[in-house]
């Protein structure tokens, strides 16, 4: 078992470094490479749309499955058992709520947004606005939690023991980012996503097959282990409630939780983009198909990852590392195949934050180019298609600084968690309102502007004065907060719910209804088109403005 202290290097911080500077330096040479046939918006922000539906699957599940999934989860189940794995259930049933109600419709009616299908039969100006400030806030949010992993990381393997240094790791990671975004735009994006996959579902199934390895391939054996490592908590590892049955309190925040997680991927901007990659309908089913038996697969091996975590590990040395419970995953590879291992492993943990940051960073860049530029600004017009694009990478240098800046407030955190905050973000501001466009014929503005503004300031007020902010005593043996401000002093918070879902979601849908039903303003003809097209994909590729 690893023994470590808080100032504890694992492995070898020169061949950590190596490795996954070899990654980069492919990758970069393939975004170059990609970047050669970006000569449009369709190009830049759909890549062409001329990746094929199981292309399409993998890089969904690369972009879906990201440093929450490996480092989070696998945390979360080493130190909570049943109620971590509780996160994997929740991201893999969500997709079922995407590919039901939302994959094919919403392919077929938008262009390169999610604000294309929202405002294409209510008032474009407001609409595309609020649709692009909602689909910053989500993506800021997933950012701040995978800007967060990094700087966890890389304190584990290099040493970086300072919140400076962790700041420093935190800027290098996103300036990559940058770099790929406007070098390479979706069509190098989605090559980097590809890889990614591939390399973290094989590295997951090798670490998951030598954990069951070790044990006979015999589950009940590797649980009683970790049972027998959890010490006096260690029964309560297999059953549920050690995290969310404690008092009512926690037994609703499981609720809110669960909402927000099966709700909340159905209205994450940077998955519903992914739509647009593909060039029909039939490919975007496909592509949905491809991803939910990719990401089952792989939130199976997080259930062994997670308990071989605390079996061969432990909660104790997992919690005392550098990175907390996100170290679960890399210190159980250094357990199972020394410095080699973790070298590799941890390449793919950084390969899965940056691939997922690209593709949020060029949603939410391509959001205010697209939308708030192109639309609102210039009405829709052809002459600023060829801004557009130089407007995109200028915004996504911008949201680059401001995820950085949050994954340095957000050190400490676990991944999985600060997920859970975007997807009600998600769920809150922007399924409402989608799913009221798709379906209900009477749906007008003022009912979307109601449902994203009311879903997107409740969530994010209640987030604020959440213990998640301030106001969590600190954890034993420590004197900082558990919270985001770690001054135990500082505690502003009143409501009592580590996630909003509960509130917020249900809050967004009664006021789109609200605002839908206290307004005249009725477009029947535009729906009936929206309707033809959502279902057979006629004129998908022409502009929406109207």
């Amino acid at each position: 078992m690893i023994r470590l202290a808080a100032d504890t290097v694992v492995g070898e911080p020169a061949v950590n470094l190596v490795i996954f500077l070899a990654f980069v330096a492919v990758t970069l040479v393939i975004v170059y490479r990609a970047s050669a046939n970006n000569k449009t918006a369709a190009d830049y922000y759909a890549a062409g749309r001329a990746f094929t539906g199981p292309q399409n699957g993998i890089a969904i599940s690369g972009d879906y499955l990201s440093a929450a999934s490996f480092l989070g989860i696998a945390g979360a189940i080493a130190i909570n058992g049943y109620d971590g794995f509780l996160y994997s259930i929740g991201f893999l049933v969500a997709w079922l709520v995407a590919l039901l109600l939302v994959a094919e419709l919403l392919r077929n009616t938008g262009r390169f947004t999610m604000a294309d299908v929202l405002s294409f039969r209510l008032r474009q100006k407001p609409v595309r606005t609020a649709a692009a400030i909602t689909t910053l806030a989500v993506s800021i949010f997933y950012l701040i939690a995978q800007m967060a992993g990094a700087g966890g990381l890389v304190a584990l393997l290099l040493g970086v023991e300072s919140k400076r240094g962790q700041g420093l790791t935190i800027a290098v990671v996103g300036a990559v980012m940058i770099i790929y975004v406007l070098v390479g735009g979706m069509r190098g994006t989605t090559w980097v996503q590809i890889i990614k996959a591939v390399l973290l579902i094989t590295g997951a199934f090798i670490m998951t097959a030598w954990v069951l390895g070790k044990y006979g391939f015999n589950l009940s054996s590797l649980l009683g282990d970790a049972v027998d490592k959890g010490g006096e908590t260690g029964p309560a590892l297999l059953n549920p409630g050690k995290q969310y049955a404690l008092t009512g309190t926690t037994q609703l925040d499981f609720i809110s939780l669960a909402l927000a997680l099966v709700l909340g991927t159905a209205g994450l901007p940077h998955v519903l983009m992914r739509f647009y990659t593909v060039p029909t309908a039939k490919e975007a089913r496909r592509s949905v198909v491809w991803a939910i038996w990719l990401i089952g697969i792989f939130y199976l091996f997080t259930l062994v990852l997670g308990y071989g975590a605390a079996a061969l590990v432990g909660p104790e040395e997992i919690l005392a590392a550098p990175g907390k419970a996100n170290s679960a995953a890399p210190l159980l590879a250094y357990e199972l195949g020394g410095t080699l291992l973790l070298g590799v492993i941890s390449a793919v943990a950084f390969a899965t934050i940056l691939a997922v940051v690209a593709g949020l960073t060029i949603t939410a860049s391509a959001s205010f180019a697209h939308d708030v530029y192109a639309n609102v600004i210039h009405h829709g017009s052809e002459t600023a298609e060829g801004s557009e694009v130089r407007v995109a990478r200028v915004t996504a240098v911008v949201i680059g600084i401001v995820s950085i800046i949050g994954g340095i407030l957000a050190l400490g955190q676990n991944i999985a968690f600060l997920v859970a905050l975007a997807f009600a973000v998600a769920a809150s501001a922007n399924l409402p309102t989608i799913l009221y466009s798709l379906y209900w014929r009477r749906f007008n503005t003022r009912g979307a502007l109601w449902s994203m503004y009311g879903g997107l300031i409740s969530c994010v007020t209640l987030i604020i004065f959440s213990p998640v902010v301030s106001g969590k005593p600190p954890a034993p043996g420590t004197t900082d907060s558990l919270s985001m401000i770690k001054d135990t002093s500082v505690d502003f918070h009143w409501f009592p719910l580590d996630n909003p879902g509960i509130v917020s979601i249900p809050l967004a849908f009664f006021l789109g209804w609200l605002g839908t039903m206290t307004s005249k303003e009725h477009y029947e003809e535009k729906f009936a088109e929206m309707e033809v097209r959502s279902l057979t994909g006629a004129g998908a590729e022409k502009a929406t403005v109207h």
